[in-house]
């Protein structure tokens, strides 16, 4: 019985029991099986979650580009790693080997030593989805470097703030990126951002849409002629297991974002484990995640678990939506694709559109199909399931988040029967708890709690980065010896588990985790607004979308309404981006407060989501009468 690659639930039920029996030894084996080391370990595991500190696979030496790259020349030189597919379907696609992929990494590896950047450096990478960004990530791996990835969606306030947390003194960015129709000025945003980045010494500029950029003398720097000259061989640098290997950020629920570090070891052993079993991956299998690179899906499902496997991974630029709503369709029956990983706002999306965008396109090839983001609510994964996977593909709903590394609860498609709204069981090697809001376990089946994890697993974070107390306040404290996600769930009969969203003020809006702090901090610049309070309520494609209930102060109550959101809606897009602007905007004369002053977001989420039959006692509220008036005027 391989533990590597489980086929049926019988298997799934005996691996997972031999996983949390003797976990060390599970990872071990797997491990030793699957990977190239330098060095072995000497230690498997060691943790403290009160300190917190986990270490996987101590002592190993290892490079993850060579587990990437250069164990499949031998065997795979000729295999397609990234099937490349533009924005423009008349652009043609592109087929990079591991030969070829190998090569351009290596070129950029030297690039990057010849500037400079050394081990442990940290460089940001501000990219469009195009091969670019997966051969930059690599490439810092290569060397030892420790890559920063910010979506190429976020403003220049946002990617500013996350240079300048993580201390980089490299950016790698691009004149320009193409989304459906549009042809979006990225070296601009950049420039901003970098008005306010002392740090940063080298910009290096990747041509995408050939757009007349300002380049700035002794900064940026054209990256093509770099690579022209560059060698095309680049031995790796030695990591030690436990040596970062990238910074990714979160959105925090208070505050500024979070820089989530990831190492080395275990993050490869996982990542490589859970795309295997996941996805059931094959040969010759053509896989597809239509993540941006820019989240954790990307880093671990597009790039480093693929790639770990000798996969053929898809690499989409552009929008499901263009030049029409068949696009992703049209790409599966082109390149024939075997497994096909997006979000439920996507579906949502698709599923409103005209059948006939499906319909007209062969998905035969289809094996397995996955959703990642938020849990897909029942309609999407009915449509889903009759329309594309024409019920013979199972859907793997996909539980995670950016500190995870790695998919923990899914059901192994062929072996996991489905139900939907359901992540189902978690993978080998995850012990999951419920636990109530008085730290005890809930046991058994048909209960409810909040989600935790009580054992180590290898792709975990191991810390925030230059902040490691707020690493142990945000997850470990609220349970004794252990880590909690901040999601609650429900366990059914069966023991399937279903997330039943954020418990703190982290809100999932197209897949993405938008904390309300951060915006209501946004709101706030604005001169005319006092205060304001965000929460989410349900969207039919969205999953959720932003209500925000703003008092404005004496100097605003004359304005226009209309244009005040207007601006505030711009204040955000400029501040965060525009997936965070409000659906919603409220002018309250007051928001309901707690005696101690905290907003109480939950009689506000209540009154958004039209659910006002129980709103509990608000008598103890410090000013009860204002919950009459945000009623009354509520936006539904």
């Amino acid at each position: 019985m391989s533990n590597y690659h489980i086929k049926h639930l019988e298997e799934y039920w005996q691996v997972y029991r031999k996983s949390v029996r003797n976990p060390e030894n599970f990872w071990e084996e797997i491990a030793e099986e699957h990977f190239l080391w330098r060095k072995k370990w000497d230690k498997v595991l060691s943790w403290d979650f009160s300190k917190p500190e986990v270490k996987w696979f101590e002592g190993a030496k290892l490079n993850i580009t060579e587990n990437c790259l250069d164990r499949h020349l031998a065997t795979r030189a000729d295999k397609t790693a990234i099937l490349f597919e533009p924005n423009n379907p008349d652009e043609e696609s592109q087929h990079i080997t591991y030969r070829e992929l190998h090569e351009r990494v290596s070129r950029f590896a030297n690039v990057l030593k010849s500037q400079g950047i050394d081990k442990g450096d940290r460089v940001c990478v501000y990219l469009p989805m195009i091969p670019e960004l997966a051969v930059a990530i690599l490439a810092c791996a290569r060397i030892g470097a420790i890559h920063s990835v910010v979506f190429a969606g976020f403003s220049s306030t946002a990617l500013a703030t996350r240079i300048n947390d993580c201390d980089c003194e490299t950016i790698i960015c691009s004149d320009g990126s193409y989304r459906g129709k549009k042809t979006i000025d990225l070296k601009s945003i950049v420039d901003e951002a970098l008005e306010s980045c002392p740090g940063i010494k080298k910009s290096f500029v990747v041509k995408r849409t050939h757009t007349d950029v300002v380049m700035k003398e002794g900064r940026d720097i054209w990256l093509q002629p770099l690579l022209d000259n560059a060698s095309p061989t680049c031995k790796a640098t030695v990591m030690d297991a436990e040596d970062p290997l990238f910074v990714l950020y979160t959105s925090g629920s208070t505050g500024k974002p979070k820089g989530m570090v990831h190492t080395t070891a275990g993050y490869m052993v996982y990542t490589a484990y859970s795309f295997k079993n996941v996805f059931q991956y094959r040969e010759n299998d053509i896989y597809w995640c239509t993540a941006d690179i820019g989240w954790i899906t990307g880093h671990s499902y597009i790039v480093y678990g693929p790639l770990a496997n000798g996969a053929t991974s898809v690499m989409f630029e552009g929008v499901p939506s263009y030049p029409d709503y068949g696009r992703f369709w049209e790409i599966v029956e082109k390149h024939k694709v075997t497994q096909f990983y997006t979000a439920p706002t996507a579906i949502r999306a698709l599923a409103k559109e005209n059948i006939s965008y499906v319909d007209k396109y062969d998905l035969s090839s289809l094996k397995v199909l996955g959703t990642v983001g938020e849990p897909i609510n029942e309609e999407a994964w009915h449509w889903y399931n009759d329309n594309v996977g024409k019920k013979n593909s199972p859907i793997a709903d996909t539980w995670f988040q950016t500190e995870t590394g790695g998919i923990m609860i899914s059901p192994i498609p062929y072996s996991t029967p489905t139900i939907p709204t359901y992540a189902t069981l978690p993978l080998p090697g995850i012990q999951l708890a419920l636990m109530d809001e008085n730290g005890k376990e809930i046991k058994g089946n048909q209960v409810e709690g909040r989600l935790t994890i009580k054992y180590p697993w290898p792709s975990m974070a191991r810390s925030i980065y230059g902040d490691h107390e707020r690493y142990k306040n945000t997850y470990f404290n609220s349970f004794e010896n252990m880590y909690f996600t901040g999601d609650g769930a429900l366990r059914d009969a069966v023991g399937y588990y279903r997330i039943t969203g954020r418990v703190d003020d982290v809100i999932i809006i197209s897949g993405h985790n938008l904390g309300t702090a951060p915006i209501e901090d946004a709101i706030n610049e604005h001169p005319a607004v006092a205060e304001s309070a965000i929460v989410g309520f349900p969207h039919d494609i969205k999953g959720n979308a932003l209500y925000g209930y703003i008092t404005l102060k004496e100097a605003g109550e004359g304005r226009d309404h209309d244009n005040l959101r207007k601006e505030i809606n711009q204040l955000i897009a400029d501040r965060i981006g525009a997936i965070a602007k409000l659906d919603k905007i409220q002018f309250t004369q007051g928001l309901p407060k707690t005696r101690s002053g905290k907003i109480m977001r939950r009689i506000l989420r209540k009154i958004a989501c039209n659910d006002t039959s129980n709103l509990g006692d608000i008598s103890t509220l410090l000013n009860p009468e204002v919950v009459k008036d945000v009623m009354a005027k509520a936006i539904i």
